[in-house]
């Protein structure tokens, strides 16, 4: 008779069996603290972890009552229906719900791993001759509880784990005494061992520690993701942690995990300079060879995306089957000293503001010890002090472009040596168009010298690099149009699989991603405005009217696919116009009120302000009517936006020039309101500079905050408007 392992009763999901007692326990502890049986198990109601529960502390000398007696039944009854018939059998003679629970948690210790361990390491050696070779740990890893999706641990190596994970080196010491073979258990879902656990978490002594405790074939040990702790150390960029596994073990550098990545690449990954820096110096360089895989490929790759440009110019390594090009324009440097960031890895390695200097077989005397604390102090501070000018920044961006410059060339010139099968493997067509997508003109026109074919290629569209640019809305490589020569005539009139010329990709509505770009709705629908006209200049008159496959024209095209942009371009000129217009009105009504009302009066006979003569009142009468007028010229600018039609065309000139009027007489308005109100206090003040100096400071926070909140947008839309234009059309050619 079969027998199932699903639970007769609600109080559990299965019977207890020999491997679920963790689950088993969860579940009928959880039942007995809701009915109110637990006081049998634990008579405090309390447990080491668990919420206070309100319950009294039994008294067990009054143990043979009615109601006690019916409670320990019912909890007896709840764990003999929940067990399994040979785990039954077992505690079927016991009354007290105590003594069967402690006998079931007496038996799973003894069915459990780390019980089976230590009997083993009691048993005599003739035993273990006449068994055959003990199974190593490593071959029965700690389970891992799938019940939860969070990778949650739950086996005989918990505890180990847990003092891996805080630190805790002498509770790790005193396990490993008696489980000597633990260093090297797995644990699931991760097969990570305590080494591993312990790089993760950054605790460099329980690291260094285990080290020397581990053998060197220990420290080879990889988890499911192929990380070696060397690796783990490189991701969480430890450098002590990474000198320490590399001093016992060397062939560490070169372990690849499951995705084919060297350590070195892990510290590019995580953007640990100083740790990538050590690495590079410790990796064998023939390692890195484009005829030993792809190592070197994926490190300059890594490399570059962290922009850690300066490694010699021989680690670039393309291999013979797949010449990876597909990277951000950066660059490496030509000299075999200048490593990450330039800096000369056998003389100089600097950390935050300490520098560390190895001098060639000697030490230094004291006094230059203390020179070369105080230059490094002074180095520290001058580099804080152009960081927070920028001009490190600056200084940053240069050497990326310069040592962008190098790989770019390098890399073209090793493409010119492939042949037919090599470039299409290398994937130049894909790159160039990811290029085109990205707006990197540099590297299109440096491709395209030594691979001049590849202007003419198309994508899986029909498209060339031209057609693209214009989806893309990539004014820089469109202009490389300008540069041609002899070849602009046989672009202009090429179509897609759509039958969609240049014109109608230009009437096309571009992806978010390249709208996002710009600032509002209204200068997107310009912007989409100067492309179509830039691209209609260029196209032969007789395709004007030419339909694509959809029978649209371009112009009907672009009425149809801007026509939400339309209105949110509609939307967002008159939410901006309402409210300036407001603040317009109020300025208005404030200046002209503060005319006729001047400080000190007006002269009872003649009318006249008594006190005309003063400076300070001409500059109050001229900063009023300065405000006055400029606000009522604003206000009918934003009059005139509100009034608008709204026609696609107006969004070409019409709508930003009265925009760009209005918050340019706005601003005026403001900052002669603030001029006339401190040129009032100071005539009313006469010279209390005490308290005039510091109101005129308060004054200017208005002016201020309006220039650096709307002046952005203001100058934005001036030079979207009347700027030079997005497009050089005086390119020189260059192809």
């Amino acid at each position: 008779m079969t027998t199932t392992n699903i639970s007769p009763s609600s109080i559990v999901v299965e019977v207890l069996r020999g491997d679920n007692y963790d689950d088993w326990s969860a579940c009928m502890k959880s039942y007995m603290l809701a009915q109110d049986l637990w006081d049998f198990i634990e008579p405090t109601g309390l447990q080491e972890g668990d919420q206070e529960v309100d319950s009294k502390p039994i008294d067990h000398q009054e143990s043979d009552s009615k109601a006690l007696r019916k409670k320990n039944a019912a909890a007896l009854h709840a764990i003999q229906i929940s067990c399994a018939p040979d785990i039954l059998s077992k505690i079927r003679s016991i009354t007290s719900a105590k003594d069967a629970w402690d006998t079931l948690a007496h038996l799973q210790q003894q069915h459990s791993p780390s019980h089976k361990e230590q009997s083993d390491e009691a048993k005599p050696a003739e035993v273990e001759k006449s068994q055959g070779p003990k199974q190593s740990v490593e071959s029965e890893p700690a389970e891992d509880d799938k019940s939860h999706g969070s990778g949650a641990v739950n086996g005989p190596f918990l505890t180990l784990y847990k003092h891996a994970h805080n630190g805790d080196w002498d509770d790790i010491k005193t396990y490993l005494s008696q489980h000597p073979n633990a260093t090297k258990a797995k644990i699931k879902p991760s097969g990570r061992t305590v080494l591993h656990v312990a790089a993760y978490a950054g605790n460099l002594k329980v690291v260094e520690e285990l080290v020397k405790l581990m053998s060197v074939e220990e420290l080879e040990i990889q988890d499911n993701k192929g990380y070696t702790a060397l690796f783990i150390a490189a991701l969480v960029g430890i450098r002590e942690m990474a000198e320490c596994l590399v001093r016992k073990n060397k062939n560490l550098v070169t372990i690849v995990n499951a995705q084919k990545q060297i350590p070195l690449v892990g510290a590019c990954i995580g953007n640990h300079k100083d740790m990538a820096l050590y690495l590079y110096s410790v990796t064998p360089f023939e390692f890195l060879r484009q005829d030993n895989g792809q190592h070197g490929s994926l490190f300059l790759q890594s490399a570059i995306g962290a922009q850690m440009l300066g490694i010699p110019m021989q680690s670039i390594a393309t291999t013979d089957d797949n010449v990876r090009i597909n990277m951000p324009y950066q660059s490496l440097s030509e000299s075999k000293n200048i490593t990450l960031q330039g800096i000369p890895m056998q003389s100089i390695a600097t950390t935050d503001d300490n520098v560390r200097i190895n001098m060639p077989h000697q030490s230094p005397s004291e006094s230059k010890i203390i020179i070369l604390q105080v230059l490094s102090k002074l180095r520290g501070f001058a580099i804080n002090l152009l960081a927070f000018f920028g001009i490190k920044q600056i200084y940053d961006l240069k050497k990326i472009q310069i040592y962008s410059d190098k790989i770019l060339r390098c890399m073209c010139k090793h493409i010119s040596t492939l042949d037919y099968e090599e470039y299409h493997k290398a994937d130049i067509e894909e790159a160039l168009h990811n290029a085109v997508e990205n707006g990197k003109v540099e590297f299109i026109i440096e491709v395209i010298k030594v691979c001049p074919h590849v202007m003419r290629n198309v994508d899986d569209n029909k498209r060339n690099l031209f057609m693209s640019s214009i989806e893309n809305l990539q004014e820089k490589v469109f202009s490389l149009f300008y540069g041609l020569e002899a070849e602009k005539a046989r672009f202009v009139p090429m179509a897609d699989n759509s039958g969609n010329t240049m014109r109608h990709l230009a009437a096309k509505l571009s992806p978010p991603s390249q709208l996002a770009r710009i600032s509002g709705a209204a200068l997107q629908m310009q912007r989409k405005l100067q492309w179509y006209k830039e691209v209609e200049s260029i196209m032969n008159p007789t395709l004007k009217d030419y339909p694509n496959e959809s029978t649209q024209t371009a112009r009907e095209l672009f009425t149809s696919d801007h026509k939400n942009l339309l209105v949110k371009g509609e939307q967002w000129m008159k939410e901006a116009a309402t409210s300036c217009t407001v603040v317009g009105a109020l300025i208005i009504t404030i200046m002209f009120t503060v005319a006729f009302t001047v400080p000190g009066g007006n002269d009872q006979q003649t009318g006249y302000p008594v006190l005309k003569d003063k400076k300070s009142f001409t500059v109050f009468i001229v900063a009023d009517a300065i405000s006055l007028f400029s606000s009522s010229t604003s206000v009918l600018m934003f009059l005139g936006i509100l009034t608008s039609r709204y026609a696609e065309e107006d969004f070409l000139k019409s709508l930003p020039t009265k925009l760009i009027i209005g918050l340019s007489m706005l601003f005026f308005s403001i900052a002669g309101m603030m001029v006339t109100f401190c040129a009032a206090l100071i005539i009313m003040l006469d010279g209390r500079l005490q308290l005039i100096i510091p109101i005129v400071l308060l004054a200017s926070i208005p002016v201020t905050l309006f220039m650096l909140l709307q002046f952005p947008l203001l100058v934005e839309i001036f030079v979207s408007t009347y700027g030079r234009g997005i497009f050089n059309r005086k390119m020189k050619p260059w192809y």
